[in-house]
C-alpha cells in the first residue's frame, strides 16, 4: 500500500474586518478603531492543529503581524510556516507594480523581523493575480520570495485563470506559482481548495474532492481558511448585501467542527515541505 500524499494546509491570516467583500464597510484608515478578533482565532487554530500533530502554512498579513508580534511568534515556533499575505489586504489588481512592489517587500521585512526566519511564500489578497496583471509575479520574484500561491483555475466572478495549470509550475523567472486546488470534472476546473465552498457545501464534498485528486492525480492538495470562518461569534455587518453577507456568514458555526473532521481525514503539512520539490 502506498504512502498517504501529505497534502498543504494553509491559512490566509486577516481579520472579518480586512474581507474585500466588506472594504466598503470598514474604511483602510478607520481600521486601527474596529476591535479585533484575529488573536483569538488564530489561537483556536493552533490548538486544533496541535491536537493532531499537524503543520500548516500561514500566509500573514504585515498589518497583523506589526499589532500581533506575539501571536506571529506563536505560529513560528510551533514549526508552522509563516508565510506573506502583504501588508495592507490591498489586492494586487488595484495597485500599480510600484505600489505592490513596496507592498510585498514591507510585508516580507516586517514577518522576517518578528521570526528572525526567511520568508519564501506570498499569497495575493482574494487570489488577485489573473490575465491582466501577470506583471505581478515578477515583482514577488524580484522582492526575495521563492513561490506564490495567488492563482486560483477557476472562473469566479472575483478571481481566477481558468486555464492556468492546475499543479505548481515554475514561471521564467524562476519563482514557483502553487495554484490552490481544483478538481477536473466533467470538462471543467471546480473549485476543491476550501474558503467559502467549504462552508456552503457539505463537508462531504471537500473530503470527495481532495481524495479524488489524491488518488487520481497523485497530486497533493492545497487547501486554504480564514481564521475568521472559526468565529460565529464576530459582528455582523447588516448593511452589507444580502449577497455578501451569505457568502461571509453561512454556516460559521458549523466551519470547527468540519476542519476537526479535515484533519483527521487527511494528512497534512506545510506548503513549502510539501512543494518542496517544486519550489
Amino acid at each position: 500500500m502506498s504512502e498517504p500524499i501529505t497534502n498543504a494546509l494553509t491559512i490566509d491570516v486577516e481579520d472579518y474586518f480586512q474581507v474585500s467583500a466588506l472594504a466598503p464597510h470598514f474604511p483602510r484608515e478607520q481600521w486601527d478603531a474596529v476591535p479585533c478578533r484575529v488573536e483569538r482565532n488564530v489561537d483556536l487554530i493552533l490548538a486544533l492543529l496541535e491536537e493532531r500533530g499537524a503543520t500548516a502554512t500561514f500566509f500573514t498579513l504585515g498589518w497583523v503581524a506589526e499589532r500581533y508580534p506575539q501571536l506571529v511568534r506563536r505560529i513560528s515556533d510551533a514549526g508552522h510556516e509563516v508565510a506573506s499575505h502583504g501588508y495592507g489586504h490591498e489586492r494586487a489588481s488595484a495597485q500599480t507594480p510600484e505600489q505592490f512592489r513596496a507592498d510585498i517587500r514591507l510585508a516580507r521585512a516586517v514577518l522576517e523581523d518578528i521570526t528572525g526566519r526567511a520568508v519564501v511564500g506570498y499569497r495575493a489578497p482574494s487570489f488577485s493575480i489573473g490575465l491582466a496583471n501577470l506583471w505581478a509575479h515578477d515583482c514577488i520574484a524580484e522582492a526575495g520570495y521563492r513561490y506564490s500561491s495567488s492563482v486560483y483555475p477557476v472562473k469566479h466572478d472575483h478571481y481566477g485563470i481558468p486555464d492556468a495549470p492546475r499543479f505548481p509550475y515554475r514561471l521564467d523567472n524562476g519563482l514557483v506559482e502553487v495554484p490552490v486546488t481544483t478538481m477536473r470534472w466533467m470538462g471543467r476546473n471546480w473549485p476543491a481548495g476550501g474558503g467559502g465552498f467549504f462552508r456552503l457545501l457539505p463537508y462531504a464534498v471537500s473530503r470527495w474532492q481532495i481524495r479524488k485528486v489524491n488518488r487520481e492525480d497523485r497530486r497533493p492538495a492545497i487547501f486554504y481558511f480564514h481564521p475568521w470562518e472559526v468565529d460565529p461569534g464576530q459582528p455582523r455587518v447588516r448593511e452589507a448585501t444580502a449577497k455578501t453577507r451569505f457568502r461571509h456568514y453561512v454556516n460559521l458555526e458549523r466551519t470547527e467542527g468540519r476542519l476537526r473532521r479535515l484533519l483527521a481525514d487527511f494528512r497534512w503539512g506545510r506548503a513549502d515541505e510539501v512543494f518542496r520539490d517544486a519550489a
